[in-house]
């Protein structure tokens, strides 16, 4: 497809602008094209990840310290340490500000979230398959960590359905807790650290994208299948079964159900466990009708556990088949570091089900802290956020916790209740502590199904059903990713669960990646804009000049053949329709405003595109080129290859300039 000769031109030699005035709009597109050619080159990546940590852990006064004289070596050492204290420590700087006004607001709201934490708690860890006071203990220690660390003003923190689930179905796997309960709490204690070194690792190297790899859709997904099976596990509280399964597949749980009721279970643990389900549930429902009565399903679980331990109690049921919590152990929370198994045959697997938690607890905090922020109208920063989590089970595996983390039930409680700061979560830990050393005694003959009632009674709030209609109109390979995540927790288990939706979701990304758009551009009539000519038809192609938008962000070894492929079939393109004016074509613009990074396969393709081209009797001109790919071009020395002068600051600069050298079409065109 040679250049057509200029007696062939739309245009005359007579209708082009001036020698001089042609001469004079070169020079000047030439000037602003080196701004792009003599751009500096990029930060290194071990700047980039410096200056990550540096931002995660200070706080910014860059503007402050503008402001102000220079500082000798030793003022700026301690600036610079207080600004990492205070970074560490959002309390160091929010603490100075705090009134007795505020605090009247968390100690009732911090009040009202321990009513509802502290049977919430006793419930997880049995769902966690430790004992209770291990839940209780989770709900001392991390919240205490957080407030010192966190920037949420209302998140709640403590154990959670979802974590205990996955800390007990994959542990399990490793260690038996019915046989050897110790070494199974070692390994939870283990876990735990790892899940918190992941979350802090997370936070500041700016790793947060790790955890998007599980995708809204998978979430939504997964949330819903981990609530029906945590709702099915708990028949055997519900039925007051001794033996049940150990798997935690829909069908595996209902056939240990259905099973087991042929054999010995007792009625009145089903009666009273449902009695008080549905005192519950309508709590619940008058709360959320009801937004004055935000309290009662906050103290609903608490009197639960207080009535039916009265009624336990006092008409003796246990010795008619009612099963109770029986003793719990009361005190401060012990030291567990010496249970850390680091030397162990189970490393590796307690560094892999940390980093599942790790991944889940932050996708669930993150989620709950942003959404209650947006509603008070300020901002929390992620990265920040992780290091504060990962800190807080960091201590929590030396003190005898399990993986915490910010629960949505327990945190709308706070936000209801008025709460002003994460105070609330330190008066909530101190009663919790309170309780542990006065209290654990009275707890004695709490029936087991009241424990499972309470769980039930949080299930409901896993289960959007809308949500996943809404993904389901919106795309659906999104949908796809959250059935699949769905159906793999429901009938397979939770690592089954999770790596459904990853691989789902990780084959979309792929998809996508390896098979990006590229787009044919035009000018939209009366303005400088080049757009795309399918969205918007009304769009002019500029004859002589053929305009294509390459849509990746990364051009790479996966997608760079196919973009060339794509780019040559388009300019070589066989529809009559088009066939006459893509004959005329003389220049090939590339608009690189779409590609953030380009790999050495993404050069070698253009290279390979460029010489196709040229063999072809087509020039080749680049426009919009980002930082990053400028300086790969410039170390590859491509640019000498397509020459300089033909790399273009805009679009519009590079058709003008197509359009003076080929002499194809007129100024107004241009």
């Amino acid at each position: 497809m040679a250049s057509l000769p200029a007696t062939e031109s739309l245009k005359s030699e007579a209708e082009l602008p001036p020698p001089t005035s042609i001469e004079n709009a070169s020079h000047h597109e030439a000037g602003r094209a080196e701004w792009v050619l003599d751009s500096p080159d990029p930060p290194s990546l071990w700047h980039d990840l410096l200056v990550s940590i540096r931002e995660t852990l200070l706080l910014n006064n860059s503007n402050d310290d503008k402001k102000k004289s220079p500082l000798t070596h030793k003022q700026a050492l301690c600036r610079g340490a207080a600004s990492l204290f205070q970074g560490l420590f959002p309390i160091l700087c929010w603490g100075k500000s705090y009134r007795i006004s505020k605090f009247k607001s968390d100690l009732m709201a911090g009040l009202t979230l321990a009513s509802l934490c502290i049977p919430q708690s006793i419930g997880y860890a049995s769902l966690a398959k430790l004992d209770p006071q291990y839940g209780l203990y989770t709900s001392v220690v991390p919240p205490l960590v957080y407030a010192l660390m966190g920037s949420s003003r209302e998140i709640a923190i403590g154990p959670v359905a979802v974590v205990s689930l996955l800390l007990s179905s994959m542990i399990q796997n490793i260690q038996d807790p019915l046989t050897d309960p110790g070494a199974y709490r070692s390994l939870v204690f283990t876990v735990t650290f790892f899940a918190g070194t992941f979350q802090a690792i997370f936070g500041l190297f700016r790793l947060g994208f790790l955890v998007g790899f599980l995708s809204h859709a998978a979430i939504v997904g997964f949330m819903a299948g981990t609530a029906i099976i945590i709702g099915l596990q708990q028949l055997k509280g519900l039925l007051g079964i001794s033996h049940f399964t150990t798997k935690t597949d829909a069908v595996s749980v209902l056939e240990s159900a259905f099973r087991s009721i042929h054999h010995q279970w007792y009625p009145l643990n089903f009666v009273l466990g449902c009695s008080f389900l549905i005192f519950l549930l309508i709590a619940r429902f008058i709360g959320r009708r009801n937004k004055k009565l935000f309290w009662l399903p906050a103290v609903a679980p608490l009197v639960s556990v207080v009535l039916s331990t009265l009624i336990v109690f006092l008409t003796k049921a246990d010795n008619h088949g009612v099963k109770v919590v029986k003793h719990i152990k009361g005190g401060l929370n012990p030291s567990s570091a010496h249970q850390l198994q680091f030397g162990g045959p189970h490393v590796g697997q307690s560094a892999k089900i940390g980093l599942i938690c790790a991944a889940v607890a932050l996708t669930e905090a993150i989620a709950v802290g942003r959404s209650f922020a947006s509603i008070k109208g300020y901002q929390i920063d992620g990265n920040k956020e992780m290091v504060a989590m990962g800190f807080m089970n960091i201590a929590g595996s030396l003190t005898s916790c399990y993986v915490a983390t910010g629960s949505f039930s327990r945190t709308a409680v706070n936000f209801s209740a008025g709460c002003q700061t994460v105070v609330s979560n330190i008066v909530m830990a101190v009663t919790v502590l309170l309780s542990l050393l006065l209290f654990t005694k009275l707890l004695y003959y709490t029936p087991m199904a009241i424990l499972a009632s309470i769980i039930l009674s949080a299930l409901p709030g896993l289960i959007d059903v809308s949500e996943a209609l809404r993904i389901w109109r919106v795309d659906k390979l999104d949908f796809l990713a959250c059935i699949g995540a769905f159906l793999g927790v429901l009938f397979g288990s939770v690592e089954i669960g999770l790596l459904a939706a990853v691989a789902i979701s990780f084959g979309k990304v792929i998809l996508l990646s390896i098979r990006p758009g590229t787009e044919l551009l035009g000018k939209l009539p009366g303005t400088e804009i080049f757009c795309d000519i399918r969205q918007y038809p009304m769009a002019i192609e500029t004859p002589g000049v053929f305009l294509v938008r390459i849509n990746s962000g990364l051009m790479c070894f996966a997608n760079a053949n196919f973009i060339r492929e794509r780019i040559m079939r388009s300019v070589t393109e066989e529809d009559d329709a088009r066939r006459t004016e893509r004959s005329k074509i003389q220049v090939v613009v590339l608009d690189m405003s779409n590609v953030m990074n380009i790999d050495t396969s993404g050069i070698a393709a253009l290279e390979e595109l460029h010489k196709e081209l040229v063999s072809v009797g087509l020039e080749v001109a680049m426009a919009n080129i980002r930082w990053q790919v400028i300086h790969q071009l410039k170390l590859a020395n491509f640019l000498d290859k397509i020459g300089k002068e033909r790399v273009f600051l805009s679009v519009g600069e590079a058709v003008k300039y197509s359009c003076v050298s080929s002499k194809f079409t007129g100024p107004t065109n241009c």
